[in-house]
Order: structure tokens, then C-alpha cells, then sequence
């Protein structure tokens, strides 16, 4: 379905109520889709002017989101690139606060609050520098680069009681939202796997993001950008392709699977995971990154008060010679839930209580009166109503077009801001789940299985 014709079916629903997303969308055809209404609920009664610290691709979609939200304005950047910053007045002008050193925004009194979106080695020191001069924090995900940084983050944020969210805008979506009533009202029966995927095959999707021309030690701090890895020679391709990178970056995990994890643990309430098992490979994209393209994980989840024992596989493929393709499947014993960004579906396969008998079957391996004394005994010990088939149903959800889960979230963290409400994804959620990915990649390069203590977010 091109986008074209998905933004008119979406149209032609009218007001239809319920939910639904791209990828899902393709799949339904001409099924009907509730449509959910976002809450339009945004006090701005007190304007909160932001900063934003690293204005690569993620600091410009973090503001765009951000000023969508009434009351906010912007006042400053920080980035290590000066084209970032000339980028920044080019959009949003001349006369906007820029610097190579976030500490001058950070000393700046007519900032309440930041936005961090800078590569992962510096999530914890900047957030930390934030909350400790009064800001409000909202750091993109994972919140942190190592474990034991996340529990710093979590002491400082406890000990300043500054407001502090992390940027996994997912489970401010209205679609998970809905999903996880579903869940708790036990439309799919007992959860026993979920299964994720996110797989591709193009260059950008893969990290190997453009490096300006300009790029050179005059242009970029890149001394600074480094922070207290290794030091090397001035090297452009680190530092706007540092994903690639187990000193700057987290991989795989850290980038895709950290989105999966915070969802599921939105939706079911848990605290994590106790085992963890990954495998993968470098398989195409050999561009000098030591990370791998291929990762296949395994995590255990324990009973719990709020969950069953189930098992959970995610995977990410950016060598996918099919072009790629992503889902997240919840799968019960009643049902499966096949979540999309702001969308999701449930098919519901209910069995009879009766077992049935005939097709691939020992009946048909009896005697004739065999046959006879075993229907007759089957008809006796199953009533007529026990033996219907079993019960096939499919409802599909999604978020109104245009509608953008990003945003929410900001206005969660803004309500935060103003009124003292608790943030939807603070940093004790942010360590549990950046914990388990980053427990992936210990147990990628280690070869081993990785035991996690959820409650209290560290190996075992």
C-alpha cells in the first residue's frame, strides 16, 4: 500500500473508533479499524524554555516534537559539529544561543529544561550535569551507555528530584495504551512468547549516514567527542557514524532493541528479564564498525505478580536480502497481538473444550464398531455446545493519521515539568530497559548466557 493510498484509507474510515500503523495497515486490506482519539489535554499555563544538547538527527526530530507542544520555547543548542549549529540558525534563527560546550547551556538560568540526544558514551555525564543545575532531563534512549552509569543516573535523579525522562516516546503512544488494556483484560489468555523483529537492507538503515565535506578538526571538537575512550586520530567517520562503535555506541541493541524492550515491559507490567542469550554476526556491512549487522536474542522471563513465565526472541537483520520488514508479536494461549508503532491488531484463536476427532487422528485407524463405541462415548462425555469449532476473530486499532506518539511524549514530560505529575518513563524504567540490551551485548562478544537480577538492574 503506498503512502498515498494508506493516508486516504485511513481518511475514508471517518469516525470509525479504534487503531492501527503502517506496516499493519498493509496487511488489513479492507478490514475495519477502530480509530483512538489522542487525550487533548495540554496546560500551557507556564512557558518552559528547553536547550538541546547534540543536534544530529535525533536533537532536530526531538525539538520538532518538542515545539509542537504549547508553552515551549527553544533558547539554545550545543553540538561538537559547527555545521549543526549554523544548521540550527538556518532553521530557527540567526539569533538562537549556540555552543560547542553544553555546560554553557547548562549555566544558562533562562533554561528550565534539556533535551540530550548526543551520541551514548555521554547520556549519563550530561544528564547528571543537567539535573545537578536544576534542569529538567529528557534523555533520548538507551539512558545510558553502561550499567552501573544508569545506577548514577537513577541516585542523582532520587537525591535532586529533578524531572528526568527517557526518550523511548513508544509507550507514550495511545496505541500502547489500548494494547495494554487489552492485554490486562486477557484478550489473547495466558502470554507464553513474544517475538519481535526489525530487519533491513538499505545503507542508512544500516548507520552509514552522510559525512559532510566540511568535516575536519577545525569544523568539530572531536577530541571532546571522544569524552574518556581511546584516544585516536581525528577520524570524521567515528564521530558521525559512532553507532558503529562499541566505545561510543550500543549497537544494535541499544539502538533497536531498546525500543522493543520498553514496550513490552509497558504493556506487561514487568521489571525484566532473569536469563539472556544472544547470537549474530557481521555479515555485510564491514565498513570498519565492530558491532555486529545480525543479532538474535533470547530472554527469559520469570513469574511474576503481574506476568506469567514466557519467553521473549528479538531479532534485527540489516543484511535482509528481502528489503527488510519489522513486527512485534504478543502470543497467548487465546490470542496473539501483533503491535505495530501506533497501531495493533488481535487474532483471537479460541479452542473448544472439546478435543474433536477424524482428520490426522488414530480414529481412523479403528475398527468400524470401534468407531461407533468411541462416538458414542465421545457424544456423552461432550455436550453439543462444547463441540463448536474453535472461534476465529480479528480486530485491528489504530492511531489517527497524523497522529505522532513523539509528541505525546514531550507533552507527558512538559505536564511533568509544570505540574510535578510523575513522568511516564523515568529513569529506574529507562535502566530496566536499557539494562537487558545492554546485557545482549555482553553476551554477544562474551559467548555466554547472562543472568539479570531485574529488581535490582545488574548481572548476576
Amino acid at each position: 500500500m503506498t503512502d498515498n493510498s494508506r493516508r486516504k484509507f485511513l481518511r475514508n474510515l471517518g469516525g470509525t473508533a479504534a487503531l492501527l500503523g503502517a506496516g499493519s495497515l498493509a496487511a488489513m486490506g479492507k478490514e475495519h479499524v477502530h480509530i483512538l482519539q489522542p487525550n487533548t489535554r495540554i496546560s500551557a499555563n507556564d512557558k518552559i524554555r528547553i536547550g538541546c544538547i547534540g543536534m544530529g538527527i535525533m536533537g532536530f526530530g526531538d525539538l520538532e516534537a518538542a515545539l509542537k507542544v504549547p508553552g515551549v520555547e527553544f533558547a539554545g543548542a550545543a553540538d561538537l559539529y559547527d555545521g549543526h549549529l549554523t544548521k540550527v540558525k538556518e532553521v530557527y534563527g540567526k539569533d538562537i544561543f549556540t555552543t560547542r560546550d553544553y555546560r554553557e547551556l547548562l549555566n544558562r538560568k533562562d533554561i528550565d529544561a534539556v533535551i540530550i540526544a548526543t551520541p551514548d558514551h555521554w547520556h549519563d555525564t550530561i544528564s547528571i550535569d543537567a539535573m545537578e543545575k536544576g534542569k529538567a532531563v529528557y534523555c533520548e534512549k538507551p539512558m545510558v551507555q553502561q550499567i552501573e552509569e544508569g545506577h548514577k543516573v537513577i541516585a542523582t535523579q532520587q537525591r535532586t528530584k529533578a524531572v528526568f525522562q527517557v526518550g523511548s516516546q513508544r509507550v507514550s503512544s495511545i496505541a500502547l495504551a489500548e494494547a495494554k488494556k487489552r492485554y490486562e483484560a486477557g484478550e489473547i489468555g495466558q502470554l507464553n512468547i513474544v517475538e519481535a523483529r526489525i530487519d533491513r537492507h538499505d545503507a542508512l538503515g544500516a548507520w552509514q549516514y552522510s559525512i559532510p565535506p566540511d568535516a575536519s578538526p577545525a569544523t568539530m571538537d572531536f577530541d571532546t567527542f571522544l569524552k574518556d575512550t581511546s584516544k585516536v586520530p581525528f577520524d570524521p567517520t567515528r564521530f558521525f557514524r559512532w553507532r558503529n562503535y562499541r566505545a561510543y555506541g550500543t549497537g544494535v541493541p541499544g539502538d533497536l532493541f531498546v525500543h522493543l524492550i520498553s514496550g513490552l515491559h509497558f504493556i506487561t507490567g514487568s521489571l525484566g528479564p532473569e536469563r539472556i542469550f544472544a547470537s549474530g554476526n557481521l555479515v555485510q556491512w564491514k565498513d570498519g564498525r565492530d558491532v555486529p549487522d545480525v543479532v538474535v536474542a533470547i530472554f527469559d522471563y520469570p513469574e511474576t505478580k503481574t506476568h506469567p513465565a514466557f519467553q521473549v526472541t528479538l531479532r534485527v537483520n540489516f543484511a535482509d536480502g528481502g528489503g527488510g520488514g519489522e513486527f512485534t508479536r504478543f502470543i497467548g494461549t487465546e490470542g496473539v497481538l501483533e503491535l505495530g508503532w501506533d497501531d495493533f491488531k488481535i487474532k483471537k484463536h479460541k479452542l473448544s473444550s472439546a478435543p474433536g476427532y477424524g482428520g490426522w487422528d488414530t480414529y481412523n485407524t479403528f475398527p468400524k464398531a470401534t468407531q461407533e463405541a468411541y462416538v458414542k462415548q465421545y457424544n456423552e462425555k461432550y455436550p453439543a455446545d462444547t463441540r463448536k469449532p474453535a472461534q476465529r476473530s480479528e480486530n485491528a486499532y489504530a492511531a489517527p493519521q497524523g497522529y505522532d506518539s513523539r509528541v505525546d511524549h514531550f507533552i507527558n514530560f512538559f505536564e511533568a515539568v509544570r505540574t510535578g505529575k510523575p513522568v511516564v518513563e523515568d529513569a529506574s524504567f529507562g535502566l530496566r530497559a536499557a539494562g537487558p540490551a545492554l546485557v545482549t551485548n555482553e553476551s554477544y562478544f562474551s559467548k555466554k548466557v547472562i543472568h539479570w537480577d531485574a529488581q535490582k538492574m545488574k548481572i548476576v
